[in-house]
């Protein structure tokens, strides 16, 4: 078919979808039961579907470039203003957060479960061990790093859980900020490593928390440290958590794509993984948030805080393991 006969032929329903867009603009939305000039509203998505056909059979047959271009343009406009643009963003993000995410979450759970035990196993080894054996804690702390921890712990320490570089809450903020992005990042990237990285990490970060934790337990600064971690420890390790797992996607893809292609299989793997690092993302700004105006605050009798501590841990993983069920992640 000639470009000439093609545009004859359609050009009516054309001008009817210019005629829909212009009245479905200035009315916001079309009447509800009512039909919009020429184009009925129960059968939009199919006349959309036959605009977007002619669109990919003017490109297939390598029409003139203007009449693409206002093909292209007709069909995007549609496109909005029968999905809704930006109310559409908004209601889906709102519904990523209500249910989307932990639906999400609970469908990776392989990586996320493997990422949980690679980061939470050697921590309680860890915290476990020193109790036995003091000592052990110069197999993954200095003991610079290990003085540094004390002073920052001490029952009489001046600035509970306050590091030598932050002179002021808003520089703690800062600074658990820098911290926690670090352990997320590196749970992360590594996974690019073919995993290897995000493993490692993983493991990493588990041993130095659960060396930190061993330590001062065995030193006696139970109150001084647990209440300090138990307001923001939910937030923060649950991230760390997710990032591995984010990185544990990226890995698997790379060693094992399947019957795709390797960049194939690594795109799908991403847009899941980004997906899962946005959630440590906001659980990281939130523990370190808590963790420089809630955790250092030694006017809160500790059992409040060990409440405080025992309902976060359940409401963040009662929100994973339990919100939106029933729907599926998309």
């Amino acid at each position: 078919m000639k470009e000439t006969q093609f545009i004859d032929r359609r050009r009516g329903e054309w001008e009817s979808w210019d005629r829909w867009l212009d009245f479905s603009s200035r009315r916001r939305a079309p009447p509800p039961g009512s039909e919009v000039p020429e184009i009925p509203v129960a059968g939009l998505p199919g006349v959309f579907r036959r605009l977007a056909g002619d669109l990919a059979l003017a490109r297939d047959r390598r029409y003139s470039a203007p009449l693409i271009e206002q093909l292209h343009r007709r069909v995007l406009a549609a496109h909005q203003r029968i999905y809704g643009a930006a109310p559409a963003r908004r209601n889906s993000l709102l519904a990523f957060i209500g249910g989307g995410y932990p639906a999400l979450v609970r469908r990776e759970w392989r990586v996320v479960l493997s990422a949980f035990l690679l980061f939470f196993v050697p921590l309680v080894i860890m915290l476990l061990a020193l109790q036995y054996d003091p000592e052990g804690v110069f197999l993954i702390l200095s003991p610079e790093q290990a003085g540094n921890f004390q002073e920052m712990y001490a029952p009489d320490a001046k600035h509970l859980g306050r590091p030598h570089s932050a002179s002021s809450e808003w520089g703690m903020w800062g600074y658990y900020i820098g911290n926690n992005v670090r352990i997320d990042f590196q749970c992360f990237a590594g996974g690019i490593a073919f995993g290897l990285g995000a493993i490692f990490y993983l493991i990493y970060n588990g041993l130095m928390i659960g060396s930190v934790a061993g330590h001062l337990t065995q030193l006696g600064y139970i109150e001084t440290f647990w209440g300090f971690v138990a307001g923001h420890s939910a937030f923060e390790l649950t991230g760390a958590v997710l990032a591995g797992a984010a990185g544990l996607k990226i890995g698997i893809a790379l060693v094992a794509p399947g019957r795709r292609g390797r960049i194939a299989a690594l795109k799908e793997a991403a847009a899941i993984a980004g997906q899962l690092l946005a959630g440590a993302a906001v659980l990281t700004f939130l523990a370190a948030f808590i963790e420089a105006f809630w955790s250092p605050n030694r006017t809160v009798p500790v059992t409040i805080k060990y409440g405080i501590g025992i309902a976060l841990w359940s409401l963040t993983w009662g929100y994973l393991l339990l919100l939106g069920k029933g729907r599926r992640a998309d």
